[in-house]
C-alpha cells in the first residue's frame, strides 16, 4: 500500500510516496534529504506527538494552566493521557516549565506548565 505524507522535518516539505507493507516501511521517495525517510518511519511504525492541553487550577488567578508534554508521546496514548490531565488539579502557584507531573502515565515524559500562575496577575 502507497501512504502520501508530507515530511515536516525540514522547510523543503517534500511530498512522501511510502511503500507499507504488514505495517513497516518497505520504500521511501521523494524526500530529498535523508531526514524525509526517518520521517516516514516514524510516521508509519510509531507515530508521536506533543500533547497541548490545559488543566483545572482551584484558588488561583487563573482557572485553566497551560500545559504539555516535556517530549513526544505515542498517538495511541492520546487518549488515554486526556482522561488523565481531565482528573489534574493544579493548587500551587508556578512558573512556565514547572513540571506538574512527572514521568506522565509511566511513559518516561513529563506534563509541563507552558505559562506563569503567580499570585498577582
Amino acid at each position: 500500500m502507497i501512504r502520501k505524507l508530507t515530511c515536516i522535518e525540514c522547510p523543503q516539505g517534500c511530498l512522501l510516496s511510502v511503500d507499507v507493507e504488514n505495517g513497516k516501511v518497505a520504500k521511501v521517495t521523494g524526500n530529498k534529504c535523508p531526514k524525509g525517510e526517518k520521517y516516514a518511519e516514524s510516521e508509519i511504525e510509531n507515530p508521536t506527538r506533543v500533547l497541548t492541553s490545559s488543566v483545572l487550577a482551584e484558588e488561583l488567578p487563573l482557572r485553566m494552566i497551560p500545559v504539555r508534554t516535556d517530549r513526544p508521546i505515542p498517538k495511541s496514548a492520546m487518549s488515554k493521557a486526556m482522561a488523565q490531565i481531565k482528573k489534574i488539579r493544579v493548587k500551587q502557584f508556578l512558573h512556565m516549565g514547572d513540571i506538574i507531573v512527572k514521568d506522565f502515565l509511566g511513559l518516561g515524559v513529563n506534563l509541563i506548565a507552558t505559562r506563569d500562575c503567580f499570585e498577582k496577575e
